[in-house]
């Protein structure tokens, strides 16, 4: 039987150590659950696909995540894209406009404006692409909504959104979504450290927000004043990781 190594934090490590835990069942439980939904995701025909009512490993998208899809799947139909990419997600998260990902790359200081910029270098040109019409997820936006399934596990989380979405993508090593949003600095363990600041307050800071700004009659002040919230809650918390990092000797 073929060995795959599974590599641990030191920690964590030691943790599985004592408690005992069977690591070859769990892993060989949870590789089974990823292939399977890797699969199910790969194998959806776009056509078939409601996203109204989403079912198998689409379950539990959030609307905002749904319309995500829809819009790259739109996009790739316009580009006459054989199947929907992980930068028809990117740029289908980008075109939404409204959603927490985008928030989450305002406060790690990153423009989704030079997002989109980078993003459509890397595009086809006009023209290029082949007239079809896009059938299913690439190998790598199938892998990114795996990760992105994954992520909102791991975080405890029932739903799936946009910003699990954001760390699927960035996560995802293949995909042109992940290159640009790398290549900008959204490295995956500063993303995460965002992601989970940024949903640590952000039912308060919404409603605190969107009341301040309606009074005042400036919606558009909803997206900088939760920006700025959101960063002001990162800090802290960047700054206690990277002290209890530096304390154990890894990078930051």
């Amino acid at each position: 039987m073929p060995k795959i190594n599974v590599y641990l934090p030191d920690e964590l490590a030691e943790a599985v150590k004592q408690a005992g835990v069977p690591v070859s069942a769990v892993c060989q439980r949870a590789l089974e659950q990823a292939v399977r939904r890797v699969t199910a995701i790969r194998e959806t025909v776009l056509s078939d696909l409601d996203l109204e009512e989403p079912t198998g490993a689409l379950t539990h998208l959030t609307p905002r995540t749904r319309t995500v899809l829809k819009l790259a799947a739109d996009q790739a139909r316009t580009e006459g894209a054989g199947a929907v990419g992980t930068e028809h997600l990117l740029g289908a998260m980008l075109s939404e406009g409204t959603n927490l990902a985008l928030h989450v790359l305002r406060a790690v200081e990153i423009d989704p404006e030079q997002v989109g910029r980078d993003l459509a270098r890397h595009l086809p040109a006009p023209g290029a692409a082949s007239a079809s019409e896009p059938r299913n997820f690439s190998g790598a936006a199938a892998n990114a909504l795996e990760f992105a399934v994954t992520e909102a596990t791991s975080l405890g989380h029932n739903y799936v959104g946009c910003e699990h979405l954001l760390l699927g993508l960035v996560a995802e090593p293949d995909g042109t979504a992940g290159q640009v949003l790398r290549g900008l600095g959204a490295e995956p363990r500063l993303t995460r450290r965002a992601v989970v600041a940024a949903l640590a307050g952000y039912v308060h800071l919404r409603a605190q927000t969107q009341q301040s700004a309606e009074a005042e009659g400036r919606p558009a002040a909803v997206q900088a004043m939760l920006s700025a919230a959101i960063r002001q809650e990162l800090q802290p918390l960047v700054q206690r990781l990277e002290r209890l990092e530096a304390h154990a000797g890894l990078d930051a």
